[in-house]
């Protein structure tokens, strides 16, 4: 029987600075945040996140709470000329509490913007978190430049309204938490539907939708955002209705815009 010695060959050792530059040139991990946790643990540490977020709305609405007179006088500001009433005992106070609470809310916005993205970027891949975290800045952002459109186009066009339309007729006398009201809820109204480009943003990236597709159907875009002018503003003013229905059709075309470019970028990056 013959039998073949084969000579074992020593494979060269690499030094540490080698181990440390092949390190280096490795492909990075999918998750390099990956933590292995438990139902129970992902559910305290959901219960940690949700009291500190908690805790830091009601400390801003409590700051709010003391300089509440300032911010109700500046949400009366477009209101010009108008006598505010307190119809009942204790309105103003529960108007207080109100105004406050949306004010802590406003203000913890960004806390709680950094503890979502805490909670979820560590089970996310390298390419959804390069998604998410543009997404919720343009998110917070577009939230805010809704209510600014809101109170400097919105307000004074539908207070301007309501007041010149039956001036000749009575003199207008409004309870201050009707109008606080209408005032916040048209503001946090707009701030949601200012949302669109981001949701198509989203969508496109994901490759659910292109840019062609969404430009087929601008008739349904034109009628879902005159209906949500309707449904979305607390009146029934047209001025309004057309308004919020023109800049909700802008911001989809902002949205079919952004999902374009995605498209044409695409090619590239791959």
């Amino acid at each position: 029987m013959l039998v073949l010695a084969i000579p074992s060959i020593a494979l060269p050792s690499l030094s540490p600075t080698e181990l440390h530059l092949q390190k280096q040139l490795a492909p990075p991990p999918e998750f390099p945040h990956e933590v292995e946790m438990s139902l129970v643990d992902h559910l305290d540490e959901l219960r940690s996140r949700l009291l500190r977020g908690l805790l830091v709305i009601v400390t801003s609405a409590g700051l709010c709470l003391v300089g509440v007179r300032p911010l109700v006088r500046l949400l009366e500001e477009p209101a010009h000329g108008i006598r505010f009433l307190q119809l009942a005992p204790g309105e103003f106070l529960f108007v207080s509490l109100k105004v406050a609470g949306y004010g802590g809310l406003a203000l913890s916005l960004p806390y709680l913007v950094y503890e979502v993205l805490q909670f979820v970027l560590p089970g996310l891949s390298r390419r959804e978190r390069r998604l998410v975290v543009p997404a919720v800045a343009a998110s917070t952002m577009l939230f805010l430049v809704g209510i600014i459109f809101a109170w400097w186009a919105l307000v004074p066009a539908a207070l301007g309204f309501l007041v010149a339309y039956g001036a000749d007729v009575v003199e207008p006398l409004w309870s201050i938490e009707r109008y606080l009201d209408f005032v916040l809820m048209l503001l946090l109204a707009t701030g949601l539907a200012f949302q669109l480009p981001v949701l198509q943003f989203l969508l496109g990236v994901l490759g659910l939708v292109d840019a062609v597709t969404m430009l087929r159907s601008w008739r349904w875009v034109v009628l879902g955002s005159a209906l949500a002018g309707a449904v979305l503003t607390p009146s029934t003013d047209p001025i309004t209705m057309v308004f919020l229905s023109s800049a909700i059709t802008l911001l989809f075309l902002l949205g079919v815009g952004l999902v374009a470019m995605v498209r044409w970028r695409s090619p590239q990056t791959s």
